[in-house]
């Protein structure tokens, strides 16, 4: 079943919800929704008071390990940890808590999937510590993983073939609408049928959420496959139309 998935991002050291395609505008700051002087500490304690596992803390640009290490610290095991995770520092993120690592970008040389990249990553961490983040942007009528902060599509097709090739060296996969993130104009329906095609794992999606009701229409599309992340539109984080007590109220009822 479709259970919420609670995030921190993390931007230059602190909490904050931006516009993610606003990450590739080459010198100026992103467009900021939400920040926060609260330290990560603070939400990672919410979701683990509330026995929300299976969240992320994503590292948007340098500048934020200690930020990162901080969130992990304060729920053992209950958040993955992304944004440039290598085979290098991958074991600190594990050992400071996180219950994953999550990698993107790592994964490409000039744009182009690099298999031996993969396996070095599964190397260090295992595929059972290791989460896959596909997001990805429209194009020519298909959904192409982007990378370097969002910057650069890559070869790698988000479908069912992808999913079932990777699958066998992970333990689930993260996709962010990179088009949708941070903008709550809607979640990319036809991106999160096709995960939903899928059923071979854990998947979370995340991108565009409104209102709670969007939750129940990734379930409905998905057909209960695939989880869901809300960043912008979450009260906890400034928004108006979702509240995070009807989150956690959401995973109860679905549970």
């Amino acid at each position: 079943m479709t259970l919420f998935r609670p995030c921190i991002d993390l931007h230059a050291g602190r909490v904050k919800q931006i516009v993610g395609a606003t990450l590739e505008a080459g010198g100026g700051p992103p467009k900021t929704h939400f920040e926060t002087d609260l330290p990560p500490a603070h939400f990672a304690g919410l979701y683990r008071r509330d026995g929300l596992t299976g969240g992320h803390v994503i590292q948007l640009g340098p500048g934020n390990r200690d930020a990162a290490l901080e969130a992990l610290r304060a729920f053992p095991g209950g958040l993955a940890a992304g944004g440039g995770i290598t085979p290098e520092n991958a074991v600190e993120y594990l050992d400071a808590g996180a219950s994953h690592v999550i990698v993107t970008s790592f994964l490409f040389s000039g744009g182009r999937f690099d298999a031996e990249r993969l396996r070095a990553m599964v190397r260090v961490v295992g595929r059972q510590r290791l989460v896959l983040d596909l997001s990805c942007r429209a194009a020519g009528g298909e959904w192409i993983v982007a990378c370097d902060r969002w910057r650069t599509l890559t070869d790698l097709h988000v479908d069912v073939e992808t999913l079932n090739r990777l699958a066998c060296d992970c333990d689930g996969f993260l996709v962010h609408a990179v088009d949708a993130e941070g903008r709550q104009e809607g979640i990319a329906e036809p991106l999160v049928e096709q995960l939903g095609r899928w059923g071979g794992g854990r998947i979370t999606y995340a991108g565009g959420v409104r209102r709670l009701e969007d939750l129940q229409r990734v379930a409905d599309l998905s057909a209960g496959r695939v989880d869901v992340t809300v960043g912008s539109a979450l009260d906890l984080f400034g928004g108006a139309g979702v509240r995070y007590t009807d989150c956690v109220a959401f995973n109860r009822r679905t549970a």
